[in-house]
């Protein structure tokens, strides 16, 4: 498997915590040195290991949020 480089930029915020101690975090974090894009995965403690997760251009995160908006809870 290639090697992934990442760098968090910005740190945007957790919305849960796992019992183990992972959390979803939403981040601004560029890939492989590209351009920083949205992104929310579960994170282990200090960000040394990562789960699954989705990328979003700023596009996508507002198309997102309007979709979200739109619910009725």
């Amino acid at each position: 498997m290639a090697d992934i480089k990442f760098e968090i930029e910005k740190e945007l915020g957790s919305i849960s915590e796992s019992g183990k101690g992972w959390t979803k975090e939403l981040n601004l974090i560029s890939w492989n040195g590209k351009d920083a894009k949205y992104d929310l995965r579960d994170w282990a403690p200090e960000h040394e290991k990562m789960g699954k997760g989705v990328t979003l251009t700023s596009d996508e995160l507002k198309a997102l949020k309007e979709l979200l908006n739109k619910l009725d809870f």
